[in-house]
């Protein structure tokens, strides 16, 4: 005969001991640099980039006396702004800076617009051709573009537009790069989006403004960046429609006033710090969009 032996009372655990679980033994923690390995790797590179950019900033403030000297030394021993006040008393490059800004200020809105409804268009909309014509629109990229400066010039010549600001205008309205960069872009949004705009009783225009647009910035920045490089720094069809002084580009006064003069390195560093100056600013601004394009990042969350 077994005797059972007496049931103690469980005492009850409190909520702290019930819920906190044991710490566990810390481990060695490992100390997390503040930059990313790569920014070994990429500092150099910018570097390098960087160099020819603060070399021509200081030559444009040089002594025109310390600028031929040998070996060259790369910071000056005195400052000096003999190049900039020459080069704004001796041309007109604040005419060729404003007819720049406007070509270029043009150029991007066209750009914006006319490309985004075309490259909407190819992506979204079904009519009869639309893959032959995007593939028309594209092999226009594959033609070399001194072939159709002649007929362009003959073009331009007939319509009146030679030795205008409007001859350098008009070639930069629209691209088959950007509408390629675009119709790329709105592929990669989901379709699904538009669909709720148009339940919801949106028209198309109004889901492409209201809906689309929005999430297309940043392959609209992008798209902004390469017009405003290529109609900034376009040089040789102004080069060839443009004799006028009062409509030259920025590109093409500071070309035709170096020539028309004998070397001054200060002088000319000075216009090419104006020249560019805009376009780094820019980039500065636009850059973060610029990256989230090339990822074509859409959407975020």
């Amino acid at each position: 005969m077994s005797v059972d032996a007496p049931v103690l009372p469980r005492r009850p655990l409190d909520t702290a001991e019930a819920v906190v679980s044991p710490p566990r033994p810390a481990r060695g923690r490992r100390r997390r640099l503040p930059f990313s390995a790569w920014h070994l790797l990429l500092l150099p590179v910018a570097v390098v980039f960087l160099v020819p950019f603060v070399e021509m900033f200081l030559t444009s403030f040089t002594p025109a006396g310390e600028i031929n000297k040998f070996p060259p030394a790369f910071f000056p021993s005195s400052l000096t702004t003999a190049g900039y006040e020459k080069l704004f008393a001796e041309s007109d490059i604040l005419l060729w800076l404003a007819n720049t800004v406007i070509v270029s200020i043009v150029a991007i809105v066209s750009h914006l617009v006319l490309c985004s409804l075309a490259g909407y268009g190819f992506a979204r909309l079904r009519f009869p051709g639309r893959d032959i014509g995007f593939l028309a629109v594209l092999a226009t990229i594959m033609i070399p573009t001194q072939l159709l400066m002649i007929p362009t010039y003959v073009l331009f010549a007939r319509v009146g537009l030679i030795d205008t600001l409007g001859a350098a205008i008009v070639p930069w309205l629209a691209s088959a790069f950007g509408i390629f960069l675009m119709r790329q872009f709105f592929l990669s949004l989901p379709v699904e989006l538009e669909e709720a705009g148009m339940i919801d009783g949106c028209t198309r225009v109004q889901v492409f403004f209201r809906i689309v647009l929005p999430l297309a910035r940043p392959a609209l920045a992008t798209l902004a960046i390469f017009t405003l490089l290529g109609s900034w720094n376009d040089l040789v069809w102004p080069l060839i429609a443009i004799n006028d002084a009062q409509a030259f580009t920025l590109q093409l006064g500071l070309t035709n006033f170096q020539g028309n003069r004998r070397t001054d390195w200060s002088l000319l560093m000075a216009g090419n710090v104006v020249a560019t100056l805009p376009l780094i600013v820019f980039f500065l601004v636009a850059q973060k969009q610029f990256v989230a394009t090339m990822t074509f990042s859409g959407l975020k969350g």
